[in-house]
């Protein structure tokens, strides 16, 4: 795959400096047009006609738990770009300090963390987790271009931090609200099987794989298909 150098941003694996690791893959300009509009017109019209819901799911983490309605933090976009990452809330207020001390129940086998019964979760964050609702305020941020609806999904940069040199290649692309690990086992697979997942869809991407993924999405969503 034909690539070009990416900028001076990516973030160094022991100091957090900028250093240049992450090269940017190469697409055909009908492809980029063509994402980039399924992106502005999907998360636009979803953010728009469901902002009632939105509203709706607010009010409720605000009366049902203490702590904010938008959790926020920082992950690794394409190239090596970090960028604040939006969700509703699902967790109880402060429960990243309380990380290490469910590591144990960690089931991917990798970097990244899930677990079956995280005791830090919220009643409301369950259902919200399963139905993939608190992922809704990502929409804004396809919608201003840091990610788009069909990609990897964004890493912390702690676990950039433990990737392998082609492990690395997962950014060379915009981060995604889906790819193709999550309409195939999404939290049930491993970290390996989704680095393999992620590269095979950056091979092979192109309009007609984002719009299969995108509608292959639609029930794992509705039936909460490996949902953590």
């Amino acid at each position: 795959m034909d690539h070009k150098a990416a900028p001076d941003v990516s973030p160094s694996r022991s100091t957090g400096e900028c250093m240049p690791v992450v090269p940017v893959a190469k697409i055909s300009p009908g492809y980029a047009f063509a994402k980039r509009a399924l992106d502005v017109l999907i998360s636009a019209a979803a953010l728009v006609l469901g902002l009632p819901v939105w509203l709706l799911i607010g009010c409720l983490i605000k009366i049902t738990s203490r702590g904010p309605v938008i959790y926020r933090q920082t992950r690794i976009g394409m190239g090596g770009l970090p960028f604040v990452f939006y969700k509703f809330r699902s967790m109880r207020d402060g429960a990243d300090a309380e990380r290490h001390t469910v590591e144990h129940l960690n089931t991917t086998g990798g970097p990244t963390f899930k677990a079956e019964d995280d005791p830090r979760i919220t009643p409301l964050g369950k259902i919200l987790r399963r139905t993939s609702l608190d992922e809704i305020p990502q929409l804004w941020i396809v919608l201003t271009g840091q990610m788009s609806l069909v990609g990897p999904r964004p890493p912390l940069p702690e676990e950039v931090e433990c990737y392998r040199d082609d492990q690395m290649a997962r950014l060379g692309v915009p981060q995604g609200l889906t790819c193709l690990w999550q309409i195939n086992g999404r939290s049930d697979i491993s970290f390996e099987e989704q680095v393999r997942l992620d590269l095979d869809y950056i091979a092979r991407r192109s309009i007609w794989l984002d719009l299969y993924i995108l509608i292959r999405t639609v029930p794992v969503v509705l039936f909460g298909t490996g949902a953590r």
